[in-house]
């Protein structure tokens, strides 16, 4: 059957940061991966922030957030994740922890040794693993919409995630060479694009699997923000929540999951709070 066309998940519009990158390269993974690293601000400042954006996306999502932590002093550092943004996919099973591991990699790079992690949705996701899993690199953790499983995410009505994921395979795996005259590379989406999104789509599908009590080991202060209409299952957040010793809840009134778009103002209170101690 010839396939349907697909649409790219593309993010809701955002405002970008307005500072300028004092450092922008590309880090090279084992597995091929390029990830497309920022540090916005003076990195002789206070101790770094790790910004780590939502599935589909890439590290400008945060702009307001970023141009606040450069103004309180704090350089800004963020990346893209691998195959989203400017950054490469690679050739590594994709996992939550693979995309934690890219970020500390990264931090290795820069030579960056302790962060504050403010992380969105994926991002909170991968914040949360590495303040479990490397507690001696982190020194606060901001979780916006953070899920612990994948039943953790509502369906959306609106939305056929599986059917989405389903449709940009069959794009990607289309025979176009059979097709006559058809440069794949100028097709909207190209097939490396269609299966890489795919790909992204089935990572929120098939995980994360993280069991609640595992979370307790993590010693640093750690808010748990959602929005009051967010798509995570209120049980999840308050796992998460009671799991962890130093933790405080935050719900966002009168927002859905997209907090860094539509409330940027209450997450950067939230952490200019926490930087401040």
């Amino acid at each position: 059957m010839t396939p349907t066309p697909p649409s790219l998940h593309f993010p809701s519009p955002y405002e970008r940061p307005s500072s300028i990158p004092t450092l922008a390269r590309v880090i090279g993974m084992e597995d091929g991966a390029q990830i497309a690293a920022f540090v916005y601000g003076d990195r002789e400042g206070g101790t770094p922030v790790l910004f780590l954006h939502g599935n589909g996306e890439e590290h400008g999502i945060f702009g307001p957030a970023i141009d606040a932590c450069v103004a309180a002093g704090h350089p800004a550092v963020a990346l893209d994740a691998r195959g989203q943004g400017k950054s490469s996919r690679g050739s590594a099973h994709l996992t939550y922890e693979l995309l934690a591991r890219d970020a500390l990699a990264v931090l290795d790079a820069l030579g960056i040794r302790r962060v504050h992690v403010v992380g969105f949705s994926d991002g909170g996701i991968e914040a949360l693993l590495i303040a479990r899993d490397r507690p001696e690199r982190v020194a606060s953790v901001l979780a916006l919409g953070a899920n612990l499983t994948p039943g953790g995410v509502l369906e959306d009505p609106a939305w056929d995630l599986a059917g989405t994921a389903e449709m940009l395979r069959a794009w990607a795996d289309w025979d176009w060479g059979g097709c006559g005259d058809v440069d794949a590379s100028l097709l909207s989406p190209t097939p490396e694009e269609a299966s890489v999104s795919a790909e992204l789509l089935q990572l929120m599908l098939d995980e994360p699997h993280i069991p609640a009590g595992s979370l307790a080991s993590i010693p640093c202060p750690v808010t748990v923000m959602v929005g009051e209409f967010d798509c995570i299952r209120d049980d999840e957040t308050v796992a998460i929540f009671s799991a962890i010793q130093d933790a405080r809840l935050m719900v966002v009134p009168e927002c859905g999951h997209s907090i860094p778009k539509r409330r940027p103002d209450a997450l950067i209170d939230a952490l200019i709070g926490q930087l401040q101690g």
